[in-house]
């Protein structure tokens, strides 16, 4: 058996296509400067995606490409050791003429949202945007109204929205002020509001606060190159306990795309990826989704090839992925799929007609008789066109299959570059710290001017005397009025300000996440 040259750093290897007498045809590669041309794994549970997951991100990382993959099970971890000989691999490399077969380990960099099993990865609400929020709460169209015009609002008064606190703060300020803030905004009903606050309720309880906060991530953490290998730095999101809130897990890995797509520059068509991204489940992203997020979802994945980034969707049927975003898709790797529903059926012939036909052998056959660790496979070659579809042996990994153990990870995170930087929570001022603060203000001003109506009476009606305080950037109507002022009406009655409605607001918000604290210990020790 003739042996296959693997050592091309401008290609991807990625296994061995067979002959239909079962005899070694040729090797099957991914071309690098076609990478950011984004990709496809699917196929049924258990017929080796992840292996197939781990093979392209050991291949890109070996090519000096950062790679951002979530791990749903645990099994990509192995990545970080180094593989161990085993019978089924060594008889897997021969098959395919892999002469040249060795293990290594690969620089891993963990990430988890919760931050047991990797460094804490954070976003902050304003960074997050109305419209991904909304996503996560599966907010209605005027619930998502309501969430624009917070947004806008702190935005104005310079409050910023860093965790659910301050989102919360700024919400209830909304309820209590409606009427004042609609006549600028538009309507904000308060029935709104209040669905809003009970969503990001069950968001707290789901474990969301843990994602919002300070320090963020920042997109440059994700695409290392290790200084001493050369290797891209593979960031592995542990996923396994995320996956339990599926909307969080896919709204993150959507943030994290829109993050990218927001802030690389535009670099064309290079050699090879700026960073490769996996989205593993990835039809979790596109489950229930309104238009307007697989619009944006579409235009980030057509236009972030220019920014050097290439997205490859992992999932188990073609039909999870919309015919938008499928087209955009121009590297796939087929495993087999079961037909025995009409809809498996029609996912068979769906994933059989987006490959360029082999006149070897029928593709729709061939999907439902491969077997564990073989797939269908065409990537894009020449010009940019896709390649004849074969049928290929997926090659070993050379790192381990399967997972770490928790020594293991410990060790690969107190080694790890980002070591420090996102494992403390930082909790600067922002709109909670500061809506109390002026509310402060306002109550401190009305019990000095209570002070003083009880010593002098109170000026005459009409005279246009001032007092109070107002948030900057809205709420004074009268531009010949003081800024940051109020003033007595003719009939000498003083309307409650801006701040001290505020003040009440954030009052009652202190005092409610006081109250659940005090509930959660008392809760946490009747458990005991």
């Amino acid at each position: 058996m003739a042996n296959i040259d693997a050592d091309d750093q401008a290609k991807l290897f990625i296994g061995g296509s067979r002959n239909p007498d079962d005899t070694l045809n040729k090797a099957e590669f991914l071309d690098m400067k076609f990478g950011n041309r984004h990709g496809l794994v699917t196929g049924a549970t258990g017929t080796g995606k992840t292996v197939t997951l781990q093979v392209l991100a050991e291949g890109f990382s070996r090519a000096g490409v950062p790679v951002f993959a979530s791990d749903i099970k645990g099994d990509l971890s192995g990545v970080a050791a180094k593989g161990e000989p085993k019978d089924f691999l060594a008889k897997r490399a021969e098959q395919i003429g892999f002469a040249d077969y060795e293990f290594e380990q690969f620089p891993v960099i963990f990430w988890d949202l919760y931050g047991t099993k990797g460094h804490r990865v954070r976003t902050t609400i304003a960074e997050m945007g109305p419209l991904l929020l909304a996503r996560l709460m599966d907010a209605s169209e005027p619930q998502e109204g309501v969430l624009n015009i917070a947004f806008k609002l702190a935005d104005k008064a310079g409050l910023p929205l860093l965790d659910l606190k301050d989102l919360t703060s700024l919400l209830n300020y909304m309820a209590e002020n409606a009427s004042e803030l609609s006549k600028e905004f538009g309507l904000i009903s308060k029935a709104s509001v209040g669905s809003i606050q009970r969503a990001l309720l069950v968001l707290e309880q789901q474990g969301a606060e843990h994602f919002f906060g300070e320090p963020a991530l920042k997109i440059t953490d994700i695409m290392r190159v290790n200084p001493n290998s050369g290797y891209g730095q593979i960031s592995i999101l542990a996923a396994d306990k995320l996956m339990m809130n599926p909307r969080l897990y896919a709204t993150f890995l959507l943030w994290l795309l829109s993050e990218l797509f927001e802030e690389l520059p535009e670099v064309g068509d290079p050699d090879k990826p700026k960073l490769v991204f996996f989205f593993d489940e990835a039809h979790l992203l596109f489950d229930e989704a309104p238009k307007v997020l697989l619009d944006r979802v579409e235009q980030v994945v057509r236009l972030i090839r220019s920014k050097g980034v290439g997205v490859y969707f992992v999932t188990q049927n073609p039909l999870d992925v919309p015919e938008s975003v499928l087209a955009q898709l121009g590297n796939r790797v087929q495993h087999a799929l079961r037909a025995y529903t009409p809809r498996e059926q029609k996912a068979v012939k769906t994933a059989a007609d987006t490959f360029r036909p082999n006149p070897a052998f029928d593709c729709a056959t061939a999907i439902t008789q491969l077997g564990t660790g073989e797939a269908l496979v065409s990537t894009l070659g020449g010009k940019g066109a896709p390649s004849m579809v074969e049928r290929t042996l997926i090659r070993p990994p050379s790192g381990r299959i399967g997972p770490l153990t928790d020594a293991e990870r410990q060790s690969v995170m107190d080694r790890s570059p980002v070591l420090g930087i996102y494992d403390e929570d930082l909790d600067r001022e922002s709109a909670f710290e500061m809506l109390g603060a002026r509310a402060k203000q306002a109550a401190d001003a009305a019990a000095a001017r209570k002070a003083e109506d009880e010593l002098d009476p109170a000026p005459p009606a009409g005279s246009g005397e001032t007092t109070g305080w107002t948030l900057p950037g809205f709420g004074n109507k009268d531009e010949d009025e003081p800024k940051g002022r109020r003033t007595v009406g003719r009939s000498g009655y003083q309307r409650e300000t801006i701040i001290e409605a505020a003040m009440k607001s954030v009052t009652r918000t202190v005092a409610t996440q006081v109250g659940r604290a005090i509930v959660r210990g008392i809760l946490g020790s009747l458990k005991r």
